[in-house]
């Protein structure tokens, strides 16, 4: 029967914090006939100079919300057989490739007749690739705070890189980001990284900010780098997305890979970040010893603070998993001290009844409260970060206070774990998700994508846009189902009034940009 070329022209919507845009996109399908199937699907760009992210609408309101590859901006790049086909641990993997129309849908359940929605390119191994492996010159950077897992996604990038691509060439850049001009480097190797999974924080040193991004390429190509990963949360990702296009503008075959990471589990898009497990595995710890002092004593409390900037998911998965907990408070859900329904009513009511609590509280939570009683001045870290104040410290002597004067006696203890539950080495769970993200890095890397992070949506893993990762930081949400299963957990009031929750509701459903934009097609066929 033959085949039959067909090429489209589809403007596409393109999505930045600032300002919509629109771009040109070729289409060109070679389809069977007989079978009626896309046998080859390829994209070209019209704009080279636009990095955000690629929008490619489909029929049924399918819109894939793609990556930057090299052949976006360089022309006429040569392709090789992926060296994984030869490679005897993989090549008994049935279906091992990924295929190239395979994507992650963002949100898995929908209604009746919801349309198919926004869908990212499903990360793992294809069958081409665009480095040889000879060829690369690769290196890792870690960014940001400490969190457990960074030695073992370090370790699975320079494994995977040597054993399943056979790269030999490995750099680790000392100290974050102002390693890469201060020309501190480390040279890594399968032996070099063996045992590090077995220890906390990483190998490599880390810092907060010092992104000079114009330096730091100009010493990427100084060193002849060609694939960059980096491992950071949101902060770090900025500075990612930064460097990607810095380099796309100066036409580098260089591929920016981002891991993300984050202690708070606060990245959008993505099912969970690395050491979130372990970090609420390690916070049981101090919840159990806050349990035994409390119960140990008369009127005893056990105060509990655990890290969460601008979220609670910390705070509120470790106290779902305790069930020792009888109050937690987060970032997202305000609370007062004073008045019915406050705060000290609660613990008041609470020691009457069975002689003792547990209250866990997230560093940022009560930040409001805590700044109008100090009349504490705005401060930021290196990363542009607010600095808290110690909410722990001070709401235990609010607490210690306000008992003095109703002449009820208490015995608090306050327990500040933050420092010993993020330098610990990961768990099980968490070595084993860091290696898949690790793998799902090179894979895309090795294969041409450029300016992407990876990890898991709804179960899949994925290639995601920088611009997806940094719009915005995930929040609990209040009015979800896991909250209302903790205020169940904790028999704890909401200590919300009615017009914080209509506020509430409003924030659980933000209106979705990229799908409530308009998407303008105009098609030709040749």
């Amino acid at each position: 029967m033959g085949t039959l070329n067909l090429s489209f022209q589809i403007q596409t919507l393109y999505m930045s914090p600032s300002s919509p845009s629109f771009n040109t996109f070729t289409i060109s399908l070679t389809t069977n006939r007989k079978k009626s199937i896309c046998s080859r699907f390829s994209l070209s760009m019209g704009n080279p100079n636009d990095t955000h992210t690629k929008l490619v609408p489909g029929a049924a309101g399918f819109l894939l919300q793609d990556v930057p590859h090299f052949t976006d901006y360089l022309d006429h790049l040569p392709s090789y057989p992926n060296p994984l086909q030869n490679n005897p641990a993989y090549s008994v993997v049935e279906q091992y490739f990924v295929d190239e129309d395979d994507t992650v849908t963002e949100e898995i359940v929908v209604h009746k007749e919801s349309a198919r929605g926004v869908h990212f390119r499903r990360a793992g191994p294809r069958q081409k690739v665009y480095f040889k492996s000879d060829d690369v010159n690769a290196c890792i950077v870690t960014c940001g705070g400490l969190c457990p897992g960074l030695n073992t996604v370090i370790r699975e990038i320079v494994c995977g890189l040597y054993h399943m691509y056979g790269v030999r060439k490995v750099l680790g850049i000392d100290g974050g980001y102002r390693g890469f001009y201060a020309k501190n480097t480390i040279t890594l190797t399968p032996k070099f990284v063996d045992d590090i999974h077995k220890r906390g924080g990483t190998i490599l040193g880390t810092s907060r900010g010092g992104h000079d991004s114009v330096k730091i390429v100009d010493r990427i190509q100084d060193r002849g780098i060609n694939q960059v990963y980096i491992i950071g949360g949101d902060g770090t990702h900025k500075g990612a997305a930064v460097i990607f296009e810095e380099i796309r503008r100066r036409g580098l075959k260089v591929a920016v890979a981002g891991i993300p990471k984050t202690i708070d589990n606060d990245i959008p898009v993505i099912d969970k970040s690395f050491g979130f497990d372990t970090v609420v595995e390690e916070a049981q710890r101090a919840i159990k010893a806050a349990h035994v002092e409390s119960e140990s004593m008369g009127n005893g409390i056990g105060l509990v603070k655990l890290m969460g900037r601008y979220c609670g998911f910390i705070a509120m998965y470790a106290t779902l998993a305790s069930r020792d907990v009888d109050c937690c408070l987060i970032p997202e859900s305000p609370f007062y001290l004073e008045g019915k329904g406050g705060l000290y009513e609660y613990i008041g009511k609470r020691l009457k009844q069975n002689g003792h609590m547990v209250i866990v509280i997230a560093e940022g939570a009560g930040q409001e409260l805590l700044s109008k009683s100090l009349q504490s001045v705005d401060q930021q870290d290196a990363s542009g970060n607010k600095l808290l104040q110690d909410v722990g410290l001070w709401i235990s002597h609010k607490i210690k206070e306000h008992f003095a004067k109703k002449r009820m006696p208490i015995n608090l203890k306050y327990i500040d774990p933050t420092y010993m539950i993020r330098a610990i080495p990961s768990i099980a769970s968490d070595n084993v998700y860091c290696t898949l993200l690790a793998h799902g890095a090179v894979h895309g890397a090795m294969a041409g994508y450029t300016g992407f992070t990876v990890g898991p949506v709804n179960g899949r893993h994925a290639y995601i846009p920088f611009n997806r990762i940094i719009e915005k930081q995930n929040k609990v949400v209040i009015t979800d189902r896991m909250w209302a299963r903790l205020l169940s957990s904790t028999n704890q009031p909401s200590f919300l009034k009615p017009r914080d929750i209509a506020e509430a509701k409003k924030e659980k459903y933000p209106a979705n940009g990229i799908l409530d934009g308009k998407i303008v097609k105009t098609m030709s066929m040749n």
